[in-house]
């Protein structure tokens, strides 16, 4: 192995009598470069927004989300969500009501879903961080409930940050006939004020549908007293949060979900996993039409070789060694390609990390971030470099092998 190593390496960096060898080949490591650099870089793209989209989710998604596997809501006093409650590694249990109800204000209405939380929810997640407004994250007063509406609702429903007077809210009576003669009586109303603020997510799921408002008054309006929709966890700082999500899913067994936050957003991430894997099967492909550069850089060689082929013969050198030496080239051609590539694909990475050198938009605020965002994941480096390596191997293994025997 060591002397096919050795000539192969000589062959590759020696003069050749043919200047075009030298170019061709030149140019296999220049396609094997080029593309073992876009997939650190398209993939590196596909990193960046995927944790964008997460940092997103983070101000308003829980760490962990307990929800009943059968019907909308649970018994609030569940002793098996009271053991959840007492695990050391749980810093904040927050509890929350949630369902559909529709919304009026000054004659706009629309469906939105009223979320209902506990004080602690502040706590829970960074919604402080993505307020708008003069307002604070305020749910109750006294007696006086208060509702903090997504960007997008209050946009729809012409509130503004703050609105004066009240916003109604309307949801289906849970008991009972329905009478054509009295409609309303079908409904429970609430109203709602304004405590000066908005949230805003960056997601039209949250944005475009969510009134956060106090646990009370969501009880009140669905009929559900002494019953959640869900329970939200925050964990101690150091702990795991697949650990933590294990062990609860044992104390729950089957009767709850218990999801982390890309569960709880699965079909977002899924998506975009997705897309990332056309990506890099459609760069895989460019990679491997790369390679053909590398057959024909090999044959020209093996023409060029002829001599030494049949002086290495004479010395002894069987056809394995002969074709073992010739396969290296190959490798080696990918090999420099992918270091190359690898290297200058986490350069520009780097800059464009620190410099934001490719722009979203020719203005400035146009989208939510300016420049477009990179985050290099290292397993996905070491995933590309194999892939350039094993297709490289392969797009050369059997052509050598015919080729030896028919050149040389």
């Amino acid at each position: 192995m060591s002397l096919a190593l050795t000539i192969a390496r000589r062959y590759l960096f020696a003069k050749k009598s043919t200047n075009a060898i030298n170019i061709i080949s030149g140019i296999s490591i220049v396609g094997v470069m080029v593309a073992t650099m876009a997939l650190v870089i398209v993939l590196s793209v596909f990193n960046g927004f995927h944790d964008l989209v997460a940092s997103f989710f983070t101000s308003f998604d829980p760490q962990i989300e307990i929800t009943p596997a059968k019907g909308k809501s649970v018994a609030a006093d569940d002793p098996l969500l009271q053991k959840v409650k007492e695990l050391p590694q749980i810093d904040v249990a927050t509890e929350c009501v949630e369902d559909q109800a529709l919304a009026i204000f000054n004659g706009r209405q629309m469906m939105v879903r009223v979320k209902g939380v506990e004080d602690n929810f502040q706590y829970q997640t960074d919604i402080k961080k993505i307020l708008y407004g003069n307002g604070d994250f305020t749910l109750h007063r006294a007696d006086v409930e208060y509702g903090i509406p997504g960007i997008r609702v209050a946009a729809n429903l012409g509130t503004g940050t703050e609105w004066p007077g009240y916003l109604k809210i309307y949801a289906p009576q849970r008991e009972g006939q329905f009478d054509m003669t009295n409609p309303e009586a079908a409904f429970s109303t609430d109203s709602l004020l304004s405590p000066g603020s908005v949230f805003c997510v960056q997601q039209a799921k949250y944005d475009k549908q969510y009134i956060l408002t106090s646990i009370t008054f969501a009880r009140n309006l669905f009929f559900r007293q002494g019953e959640i929709t869900s329970l939200s966890l925050r964990l101690k700082p150091g702990n795991s949060i697949d650990a933590t999500k294990a062990e609860v899913r044992e104390i729950l067994g089957e009767k709850y979900n218990v999801k982390d936050r890309f569960e709880q957003q699965e079909d977002t991430f899924r998506i975009m996993q997705i897309e990332k894997v056309i990506a890099y099967a459609f760069l895989t492909f460019i990679l491997i039409v790369a390679c053909f550069n590398i057959i024909g850089s090999l044959s020209m060689l093996m023409i060029d070789k002829k001599d030494d082929v049949v002086t290495l013969r004479h010395l002894g050198a069987s056809d394995k060694l002969i074709e073992r030496i010739f396969l290296i080239e190959g490798s080696l051609i990918s090999v420099v390609g992918a270091i190359i590539g690898t290297l200058l694909g986490l350069l520009l990475c780097l800059l464009q990390q620190e410099f934001g050198l490719v722009k979203m938009g020719s203005s400035s605020g146009t989208f939510i971030v300016d420049a477009y965002p990179l985050s290099v994941h290292y397993e996905d480096v070491a995933l590309i470099f194999a892939t350039v390596i094993v297709v490289a191997f392969l797009s050369v293994y059997y052509p050598v092998k015919y080729l030896t025997k028919r050149i040389l």
